[in-house]
């Protein structure tokens, strides 16, 4: 049996395998090919906008969205070799995301660092 850790170990631990991007990182390589996957929800959007060109995919629906070999699988997930770039609101719940990603496969699968609000703060591009 494993032991319990509490959330901050957690993140602490799969962040060690992510080679986690800045929002600037994340801009160019977007426009170099990469994916970048809005987890944020509805609300949130709503309130601050959205990073264009960004796929928009509820947490919940994440996994079944972006396997390659999915029957309900998003048409931008064509390779497992697909560089994605999963953001949240702050850069939490992405980290556990990308993990995820990673556990089926998607092993260039990494995460915003501060996340929409990084990209933000950075000036990027965001549309209302």
């Amino acid at each position: 049996m494993t032991e319990p850790v509490g959330i901050d170990e957690l993140l602490e631990r799969v962040r060690e395998d992510l080679d986690r991007v800045s929002a600037k990182e994340a801009f160019d390589e977007a426009a170099h090919g990469a994916l970048l996957v809005d987890i944020r929800y509805q609300e949130l959007r709503e309130r601050d906008g959205l990073i264009p060109g960004a796929l928009v995919v509820e947490r919940n629906e994440l996994e079944w969205r972006l396997d390659p070999r999915g029957s309900h699988r998003a048409a931008e997930a064509t390779s497992h070799d697909l560089r994605v770039v999963v953001v949240c609101n702050e850069g939490y719940a992405s980290s556990l995301a990308a993990v995820s990603l990673r556990q089926l496969g998607l092993h260039r699968a990494t995460d915003l660092i501060g996340g929409f609000q990084a990209w933000q703060s950075e000036g990027l591009p965001v549309t209302r």
